[in-house]
This record gives structure tokens, C-alpha cells and sequence, in this order.
């Protein structure tokens, strides 16, 4: 687009430099000249504009694939449910040990309809917690209030990131079995973010 623009700015300009005949005409020549730049730089800009705004916006739309998906959704939940149960254990706090039992209770029924799902499709679902291992060996090394506050902070970056892959999913899935499973768990996984940043602001 701006280059299209480039080439008729440039075309303009040689026509109207062609009629020049004198210096007053030389000076109105010049000054249609300046008009002609100034009108084709701002078209060049606002396509310019135009064209990053449409590829944000496809990039924001962009969902991973559904068996992708499905992958991280399964690994991400087991490994909910396997640091809530070290939540249990080592938190003496009373909110994030009934915050880490209903990572439990949630996810392992999100994870029951996952795999109901993957059955049907005929996908087999990982059987590990993948990449979340470091994260539960680094906080399974912690006590006291450094497990605590590493735990919520891990909850926190954990579920923005859920809220936003749930979303794209449930926007923007080309399989729509997958897309109803990615919009029945966003508000739970929404639900599991508001909570989890209550407790980090009481925190501070």
C-alpha cells in the first residue's frame, strides 16, 4: 500500500513539474507541490496505520491449534491440582489452603470433561505436568511464607495466562466441541484469577 502511494506521490509531482512556465507559476507549482507531499504522506501514514491495526488485530484473535490446546489445557490442569495439594499441605495460610482446594475440586473436574472430550476425538491427552515440573520442585523446596507468597504469585501468572488461552479458544476455535469445553471452563478459570488476586492484595 505505501509503496502504490510512493509511485502516484511521485507521479503528481513530475505532471504538475511539467506545466511550469515562469517564476509566479513556478512558485504556485511549488506550493501544490508541497500540498501534494503533505496529502500523500498522510495517506501513506494512516494505511501504514491502518495495516499494523489489522495484523494486532489478527494476531490477538490468533487461537492455538485445538489438539495444542487440549495438550496445554491437560497439563496445565493436572499440574493445578498436584500444587494445590502441596498448597494443602504446606500453606498455613486458611485462604490459600481453601484456594488450593478448589484448585483440586475444579480442576480435576475440568480435567474429567477433558478427557471425555480427547476419548471422543480420539486424541490421547499427556500423562505428565510437561514444563510445570520446575515450578512444583521449586516450590515443593519452600516453607512457611516464601511457599506462600511463591505459590500465589505462580497462581497469578498461571491463570492470566489461562483466561487468555480460554478465551482465544472460546472466540476462535475451529473445532467447536472444543470451543463449548474452552467457554464452559473460562469462567471457572476466571473465577480462580479474581480470587487468587484477592488474596495477593491482602498480601502486601
Amino acid at each position: 500500500m505505501k509503496n502504490i502511494l510512493f509511485y502516484l506521490l511521485l507521479g503528481c509531482i513530475a505532471t504538475v513539474g511539467l506545466s511550469a512556465c515562469g517564476g509566479e507559476a513556478g512558485n504556485s507549482i511549488a506550493n501544490a507541490n508541497k500540498a501534494v507531499v503533505n496529502t500523500a504522506e498522510k495517506a501513506i501514514n494512516t494505511a501504514g496505520n491502518a495495516a499494523n491495526s489489522v495484523a494486532n488485530a489478527v494476531s490477538s484473535a490468533t487461537a492455538a491449534s485445538p489438539e495444542s490446546f487440549m495438550k496445554d489445557a491437560a497439563q496445565g490442569g493436572m499440574a493445578e491440582v498436584q500444587l494445590g495439594k502441596l498448597a494443602e499441605q504446606k500453606s498455613k495460610d486458611p485462604e490459600i489452603k481453601k484456594f488450593a482446594q478448589m484448585m483440586v475440586t475444579d480442576h480435576t473436574a475440568a480435567g474429567n470433561d477433558l478427557k471425555a472430550l480427547a476419548t471422543k476425538k480420539n486424541f490421547t491427552l499427556p500423562t505428565d505436568i510437561g514444563s510445570h515440573k520446575s515450578t512444583y520442585d521449586k516450590l515443593n523446596g519452600l516453607s512457611g511464607a516464601d511457599f506462600d507468597k511463591a505459590y500465589v504469585d505462580d497462581m497469578v501468572s498461571d491463570h492470566e495466562e489461562d483466561v487468555e488461552a480460554f478465551q482465544k479458544q472460546a472466540d476462535h476455535s475451529t473445532d467447536p466441541e472444543v470451543k463449548a469445553f474452552a467457554a464452559k471452563v473460562l469462567p471457572v478459570v476466571k473465577k480462580h484469577l479474581d480470587a487468587i488476586k484477592a488474596i495477593k492484595a491482602k498480601m502486601k
